[in-house]
């Protein structure tokens, strides 16, 4: 499955996908029991780039790099249905979302929509609802003053 990622993030998208690709089977592979014992390669392959380019905005045209869930899907020869409703599966099974940054690709951070309302929403959003990893993060690129969560013994 990695070797089916890894071809695919290369030809296609980049080595960070590659590696988050790889950290993500990796984590289902440890999962006891482990979900990848049951269904095709290819889908779990295909759902785990789905479940990674939906944290990180790879179906938004704007970003770069980008692709629609079809393409995706279809380089895979997985349907679209299939390919969402796995990913959906790998997102709940990792906890991934749009706001853990585990999961973040390190050099499309800056330019993701969520930091750029982060900047303009800040003071809505810093005491009550940013997970601590994700207030590191802003305060490490200067856009609040200090982490809140620490200050507030989350």
């Amino acid at each position: 499955m990695v070797e089916l990622t890894d071809t695919f993030c290369h030809r296609r998208l980049n080595e960070e996908y590659a590696a988050l690709c790889r950290s993500a089977a990796a984590a289902l592979a440890r999962k006891r029991p482990s979900p990848l014992v049951r269904g095709r390669l290819e889908i779990w392959a295909c759902a785990i780039v789905y479940a990674l380019g939906t944290v990180n905005f790879l179906f938004d045209r704007s970003q770069q790099p980008s692709l629609s869930a079809e393409e995706l899907c279809g380089a895979f020869g997985v349907s679209k249905r299939s390919g969402a409703n796995k990913a959906k599966q790998v997102r709940d099974l990792l906890d991934m979302s749009q706001f853990e940054a585990t999961w973040f690709l390190p050099v499309e951070l800056p330019t993701t929509p969520s930091c750029g309302r982060l900047k303009s929403m800040v003071s809505l959003w810093m005491h009550a609802t940013l997970p601590r990893e994700f207030q590191k993060i802003a305060y490490r690129k200067g856009l609040i003053p200090y982490i809140p969560a620490d200050r507030q013994g989350k």
